[in-house]
């Protein structure tokens, strides 16, 4: 038999409509013939849905959306609260499942509903093509948990993803495989918004350069792209061309240079109670960047104000790159209070880019060497204090003030409770 194993192979499967489908299976419930929305209506109804049965996806009902922007139905509307507990719960599940078939170091968990796979080692194990070996798993995963899936493959990662993207839920067994060979009947076809990794920013971007489609990318001067873009052009150039040279081995995650956190208030805030919100959230991702052990050199705000009425979005580059809470705070504030005006805010944003991984801070001549080692000492013990008791184990003052969102926000799991 040909060697199944002899190029690579990956395959990266997403669960669909993944809350509501657990939720649906949880009640006994058949997700394509039940009206069922994950949604918390103690939020009002401009809360967002985060997940619709497949019922409602078949009668056009999208995936994201907002309570009041629901059409009106002739059936009652099942309303789940999320239980994001319950959902990393299955999301385990499932992973344990395919690690039945894969071994770990084959397996990068993208998301809570996704994870990518190489196959190639397993092919002649199995003595399957990609095809019959992911079907099996899907089988495996429905008959197990009743969950659906979806699944795309590929010649590498991106192409996987490209296939999962635009090819496998139109697909009648919910697959689709995309090799380096096909692109011109498969990849280039898309128009450039629909390429991964190409967000509405960069969208307008490459269209103002007449690159509509990935095929116009594919053959747009590649040095060009490079003086454009930097490395991200040239990045750009080889996706459209079907070229990813990613391992997942060395657990494939996409480009990133930052990490961000955000929340919807739950009422309006004036211009001086945000401060309060912006201190708090500093401290949680200034904790998590330390136990990344990464620095930032860039900070990126965005606040948005309430019922349309517009808002800001500025960055600015530090002296030099940190994790210490305080100074990222400072800077933070700085933005906030050049751009801010008195009206009512209902949405925070903020992002720490351009990260590096910690290994000594570099001093200056206006700074005190030995004050900023007992700071991090601090800092260290407090995360530490923090990481094993939890994040509501030791709050500022401030937590007590009324605008304080730190410990309602510390009892939920991606802004929904657990």
């Amino acid at each position: 038999m040909k060697n199944l194993s002899s190029s690579p192979v990956v395959a990266v499967l997403d669960l669909k409509s993944f809350y509501a489908v657990v939720e649906c299976v949880e009640r006994g419930l058949d997700p394509f013939k039940t009206p069922l929305i994950v949604a918390d209506p103690e939020r009002g109804q401009g809360t967002i849905v985060l997940a619709v049965s497949p019922y409602l996806r078949q009668k056009g009902i999208p995936s994201r959306l907002r309570v009041f922007e629901l059409p009106p139905m002739n059936e009652t509307i099942i309303f789940a609260q999320p239980r994001m507990s319950l959902y990393l719960q299955k999301s385990a599940e499932v992973m344990s499942i395919l690690l039945d078939y894969i071994g770990e170091d084959d397996l990068h968990v993208y998301s809570i509903d996704e994870a990518f796979l190489n196959l190639a080692p397993y092919l002649s194990l199995y003595r399957q093509t990609p095809e019959q070996l992911m079907l099996a798993i899907k089988q495996d995963i429905h008959a197990t948990l009743g969950l659906l899936s979806t699944v795309g493959i590929g010649d590498n990662p991106f192409l996987a993803k490209s296939a999962l993207d635009n090819a496998s839920k139109q697909s009648p067994n919910g697959l689709a495989y995309w090799r380096e060979n096909d692109i011109q009947t498969t990849l280039w076809k898309l128009p450039i918004g629909d390429m991964w990794g190409v967000a509405s920013r960069m969208e307008a971007r490459l269209q103002s350069l007449g690159i509509m489609t990935i095929q116009d990318l594919a053959i747009y001067p590649r040095h060009l792209l490079k003086k454009m873009f930097g490395i991200m052009g040239e990045q750009l150039h080889d996706h459209a061309n079907g070229i990813d040279a990613s391992n997942i081995r060395e657990k494939y995650v996409p480009a990133s240079k930052g990490m961000s956190m955000g929340q919807v208030l739950f009422r309006d805030y004036t211009a001086k109670e945000i401060p309060t919100v912006i201190r708090e959230m500093t401290d949680d991702l200034a904790l998590r960047l330390r136990l990344e052990n990464k620095m930032t050199s860039v900070v990126h705000l965005n606040i948005a104000y309430s019922k349309g009425l517009g808002g800001f979005s500025h960055q600015m580059s530090l002296l030099k790159p940190t994790d210490d809470t305080d100074t990222l705070y400072q800077a933070l504030i700085h933005l906030y209070n050049k751009y801010v005006d008195e009206r009512p805010i209902r949405v925070v944003n903020f992002s720490f880019n351009h990260l590096q991984p910690y290994d000594y801070e570099v001093g200056d001549l206006f700074s005190d060497a030995e004050q900023g080692i007992k700071q991090r000492r601090l800092q260290h013990t407090l995360d530490l204090i923090k990481h094993r008791f939890g994040p509501n184990a030791i709050l500022r003052t401030h937590a007590l003030l009324p605008e304080s969102t730190t410990r309602a926000r510390h009892q939920l799991i991606g802004g929904h409770r657990k």
